[in-house]
């Protein structure tokens, strides 16, 4: 049972990544997902999630109107668009799934699995 997120890289600033989320061992038609970052020296950030089955959305406000998460049941996978990004977005980014979960994963950090992290660096 496991996450394995992908997609992470070095793009300039303005530029778009779009990160990846594969569940292996377990469905996540049951689960809120959702994908995390962590810089160095900061506090650990819920970026964006998406509710278990009500379909509700949360963004950071860091984040919002820049990126977009989604999900695809039938790939048993979870991405994360981040476009017009910023050397502040730069950060070590993962993903999370909880079963039954709301948009509260991205808050209160309640998580049944996750997975290693995928670095993102937006730097000229």
């Amino acid at each position: 049972v496991q996450l394995q997120a992908s997609g992470g890289g070095l793009v300039q600033p303005g530029g778009s990544l779009r990160l990846s989320c594969a569940a292996s061992g377990f469905t996540l038609d049951d689960y809120a997902i959702g994908w995390f970052r962590q810089a160095p020296g900061k506090e650990r950030e819920g970026v964006s999630c998406i509710g278990a089955t009500d379909g509700r959305t949360y963004y950071a406000e860091s984040v919002k109107g820049r990126f977009t998460i989604s999900r695809d049941n039938a790939k048993n996978t979870m991405y994360l668009q981040m476009n017009n990004l910023k050397p502040e977005d730069t950060a070590v980014y993962y993903c999370a799934a909880l079963r039954y979960g709301t948009i509260w994963l991205c808050l209160d950090y309640d998580m049944n699995y996750r997975s290693e992290g995928t670095q993102v660096t937006v730097s000229s």
